[in-house]
């Protein structure tokens, strides 16, 4: 008999657990409310947030629905040996209600089959059809 390749198991976040952003709410409140579709991202930073719990929770239609169509991939291929430990903003420039395009600086934590790590990322977002998405990245050191 064929065997199966099973698709990694989804970190258990509910509603009540704390926000994996870092910010200080519920997942629900946060940015589950953005991945369920019952509100989207007012800044290039909430989206930011966002984006990296729908990598936690592994949430690939919000990750394609957020992301630049021009820049777009096919899918999203997580990693089952990727753990998210935590986000830190280092840095935002413009992105707010007020802007057309802005440009977050982050560190994520993560574990890779148990060794620690972080990814260091300076990410532009623009807004498309009246919605922050992002466009692309550049790794920093």
């Amino acid at each position: 008999m064929p065997r199966r390749t099973a698709r990694p198991a989804r970190p258990t976040v509910t509603a009540d657990s704390p926000c994996p952003c870092g910010l200080p709410a519920d997942y629900g409140s946060c940015c589950g409310r953005f991945h369920s579709g019952g509100a989207t991202a007012s800044t290039a930073e909430l989206l930011m947030r966002s984006r990296y719990s729908a990598f936690v929770v592994r949430d690939e239609a919000y990750l394609l629905r957020t992301w630049h169509p021009a820049t777009r991939p096919r899918s999203v291929d997580f990693d089952p040996a990727m753990r998210w430990s935590g986000l830190e903003i280092l840095e935002t420039t413009d992105g707010s209600m007020f802007h057309t395009t802005g440009t977050v600086t982050f560190a994520a934590r993560y574990t890779h089959g148990g060794e620690p790590g972080a990814l260091h990322e300076r990410s532009r977002f623009e807004r498309h059809e009246g919605a922050w998405v992002y466009v692309d990245g550049t790794f920093e050191d």
